[in-house]
């Protein structure tokens, strides 16, 4: 099927590239540094493992015309590497999707990945939270709306720009606009965002157009709370994406009445 042609790199973090498995990316490797390598096989099964000698040599990973999303950031460390793998992964003709360390390793320079996304053919996808947001668009007005500093971010970074929340907004540079309110309390839980993460690069990678990869991830991220309810914590939710999507599937043939 075509949908196991695709890979896609996850960096390095071992929720996000589950849930990206389980959202249907069909083929998804953990790019990590050689000192994890052993400390990520040991834990993934069904999901690749691949192995880089520093930063800069990453694009030697990324060269497959199969890899075709990046995600980066999630328990990548804020640091200089953490941004010379953000470098290598903008550099390449991928989607790229990058949150938290990824985010927040550009808090000094945010120009400096601004720089490198603008007029990239392909979609970047940054999904800060109130506070990466904060640390990179400081000259935004914090008085605004969600969704009218969103689209200040879309507009001055150049990326879609997923700003989590209860209220969540989805953005565009050209000015598409989303807001998913079905987000619930339990959410707010130690890994939840790489969950996300994971979903938008997912979806990226089974050429979902950037925006509707980005909205559908929070919806279903959102339904997934939903279904399991309080006590939820992140390792269930990449378990429980087939009932969601299973009942999307029936939804959507019943409506075009198969």
């Amino acid at each position: 099927q075509r949908s196991f042609q695709r890979r896609l790199i996850a960096l390095p973090a071992r929720l996000a590239a589950r849930a990206a498995l389980r959202v249907g990316a069909g083929l998804v490797t953990v790019a990590t540094s050689k000192a994890a390598f052993y400390i990520n096989a040991a834990q993934l099964t069904a999901i690749m493992v691949a192995a880089y000698d520093n930063p800069s040599l990453l694009g030697d990973i990324l060269t497959s015309r199969r890899v075709n999303s990046v995600l980066m950031g999630p328990g990548a460390g804020i640091s200089q590497d953490t941004r010379d793998l953000a470098t290598s992964a903008l550099a390449m003709d991928a989607a790229v999707v990058i949150d938290a360390e990824g985010l927040t390793s550009f808090e000094e320079n945010p120009e400096e990945l601004f720089a490198q996304i603008r007029g990239r053919p392909s979609p970047v996808v940054l999904t800060p939270h109130e506070g990466e947001f904060k640390r990179l668009f400081p000259e935004i007005d914090p008085s605004g709306s969600k969704l009218e500093r969103a689209l200040a971010a879309a507009d001055l970074s150049g990326a879609v720009i997923i700003l989590k929340g209860p209220d969540t907004a989805i953005v565009t540079p050209d000015g598409l606009s989303a807001i998913s309110e079905n987000g619930v309390p339990w959410l707010a839980t130690a890994g939840s965002g790489d969950i996300l993460s994971g979903l938008v690069a997912g979806l990226l990678a089974q050429d979902m157009p950037a925006f509707d990869a980005a909205a559908a991830a929070v919806w279903t991220h959102n339904e997934v709370a939903h279904a399991f309810g309080p006590g939820m914590i992140s390792e269930d939710m990449p378990e429980l994406l087939p009932g969601v999507l299973q009942r999307l599937d029936k939804r959507g043939k019943l409506f075009q009445g198969i």
